[in-house]
């Protein structure tokens, strides 16, 4: 344990960046859809710059006027397609023809048309044939078709890729390029208007996985929750059932004998309150039962589900648990839930160590991860662990230590 584990609660957290600690209160799925965005916006933000670059040795315009245009163009284009990305990666999950419209669509391809009838305009009339015309073409295409591969399939893609290259070739010869050299650039155009589709509607692809398996895991536990409660409530049945039955009918009977005026009531009745008390036991037992914990179990749980969320875990002691006191084994329990879920729902770890050692003062359980997602403060869930531990008679530590979180719990012998 490092310094950072005072008296059971966390050292300063002061000298975290807060943009790391915001970073790390995001899930996965959070983190690739913030990822996925941002890839779209920063190659939007390099589209003016980059534009203005390859047009620059082609230029033959005179005077500010389409040096301006040219330039808020570019701006234009680029918030274009922003604004066609962001509504595009919110609605996502609607039909496929929804998104874009008819008018999403005029609005971008419009900005984008105009832009590149400025750029042709700026390049044309030089001394000699450039390749910045359809150059410019090509990434103002590549811009709109990058904010389209957000809704639009592989195989629209890939046509509108080739209409670019298309008009690029077009452009070219306009501009006074040979046939075989326009054909080339077009071609080039073309199959580099793949690639950055086929780039960056793989991302998307990623992020509708990774989003598909969050809500599929979602459900799985609320099935496991319900079956859980399916269960408790068989058991509630089966115990109560027959007992319930009975009471009801020595009820009745001995409401009947009372009314007839009959002996034996009153031995019916007496054999309703033991019924009741009988019951009453039983759902103890069965509560008590549902709510235990055993520590062995525990163990192998932790194990079995950490290792299928993908977190490499190793237990230590485990062969020790029978040695252990029953009320300790309880205790301890309790923090292998707890710690378990901590490392699931908070951190990324990629390990986790489990050790259970014994000595004469007591058992300490250690649960320890690589995982960067620490909380910055305890929860109701570490807090009321403490108190289950305090009132055993035990210790809790836990915080950041050693690249990752540990989590300590001592129980005296």
């Amino acid at each position: 344990m490092t310094s950072a584990l005072r008296d059971g609660r966390y050292g300063s957290m002061s000298a975290v960046p807060t943009v790391s600690r915001w970073w790390r209160t995001r899930t996965d799925p959070q983190r690739i859809e913030l990822y996925t965005r941002w890839s779209y916006y920063a190659a939007y933000l390099g589209l003016p710059p980059l534009l203005l670059f390859a047009v620059a040795p082609g230029w033959s315009a005179s005077g500010l006027v389409l040096p301006l245009l040219l330039v808020v163009g570019t701006v234009a284009t680029a918030l274009a397609c922003t604004w066609l990305t962001r509504a595009g990666l919110d609605a996502r999950a609607a039909a496929p023809a929804s998104m874009p419209t008819a008018g999403q669509l005029a609005v971008v391809g419009t900005v984008a048309g105009l832009t590149a009838v400025v750029a042709v305009a700026a390049v044309t009339g030089g001394p000699e044939p450039t390749p910045s015309a359809p150059g410019a073409v090509g990434m103002l295409g590549g811009a709109v078709l990058m904010a389209l591969s957000v809704t639009w399939s592989m195989r629209r893609l890939t046509w509108a890729s080739l209409g670019c290259g298309a008009l690029a070739t077009g452009v070219a010869l306009v501009d006074g390029a040979l046939p075989g050299p326009a054909v080339a650039s077009g071609v080039a155009i073309a199959i580099a208007l793949v690639a950055v589709a086929s780039a960056f509607r793989f991302t998307v692809w990623i992020l509708e996985v990774v989003q598909e398996m969050d809500r599929t895991r979602g459900v799985q536990l609320q099935l496991a929750v319900a079956e859980e409660r399916l269960r408790f409530a068989r058991d509630l049945h089966d115990v109560m059932g027959r007992n319930l039955s009975a009471i009801a009918v020595k009820s009745q009977l001995a409401a009947e004998l009372t009314r007839r005026g009959r002996d034996g009531a009153a031995e019916e009745m007496d054999g309703v309150g033991s019924l009741a008390e009988s019951s009453l036991r039983e759902v103890r037992e069965v509560v008590r039962g549902y709510r235990a914990t055993d520590l062995a179990s525990e163990l192998a749980g932790a194990r079995s589900v950490l290792r299928s969320a993908g977190v490499t875990t190793t237990v230590t002691g485990e062969d020790d648990v029978a040695a252990v006191p029953a009320a300790t084994q309880e205790l301890l329990g309790w923090v292998v839930r707890e710690a378990v879920t901590n490392v699931l729902r908070h951190s990324s770890a990629g390990r986790c160590d489990i050790t259970l050692t014994q000595d004469p003062g007591g058992t300490i359980l250690t649960v320890h991860d690589d995982g960067a997602g620490a909380p910055t403060g305890w929860g109701n869930g570490l807090t009321g662990l403490a108190e289950r531990l305090a009132a055993g008679g035990g210790r809790l530590e836990a915080g950041p230590a050693d690249t990752g979180f540990t989590v300590r719990a001592g129980v005296p012998a």
